[in-house]
């Protein structure tokens, strides 16, 4: 049945920014990454920008990966009303990236957000589609 992965998509998405308990301003120390790790770090930096300023239709468009995408296009109303569902849950979407590791054409980012007063690790995936890297879930 469709339900199962679709859900799962969703919460590939949605946990960056809610299973992590994300917080209110952009600090993911971008800048102190280099490469292909900076590129990484923009990525989570623009998700954040977009969580924030409630970009939905970018967040589809231009951060997730194909594959996510097209899970949550199979959801009603798209990948777009998916997310933006999602983004009424979010509260503050600070993320700090802690450290970013890069394998050929996937990256983990390791993300510190808080929630609740408490600060909390967790972990992005990425992939590289051509020259940009798009989130693919949680690693």
């Amino acid at each position: 049945m469709i339900a199962v992965p679709i859900k799962r998509a969703l919460l590939l998405l949605c946990a960056p920014l809610l299973a992590l308990g994300v917080t209110a301003c952009a600090s993911t120390g971008s800048t102190s990454f280099k490469g292909e790790q900076g590129a990484v770090a923009q990525v989570v930096s623009n998700l954040q920008s977009d969580a924030t300023t409630d970009e939905a239709k970018q967040i589809c468009a231009n951060l997730l990966s194909s594959a996510l995408t097209t899970r949550l296009n199979a959801a009603p109303g798209g990948c777009t009303q998916a997310v933006k569902s999602q983004l009424l849950e979010v509260d503050n979407p600070e993320l700090t990236v802690e450290s970013v590791a890069l394998r050929g054409a996937t990256a983990t980012a390791t993300v510190k957000s808080v929630h609740s007063g408490k600060s909390r690790l967790g972990t992005l995936s990425l992939v590289k589609e051509g020259k940009k890297w798009k989130i693919s879930g949680l690693g």
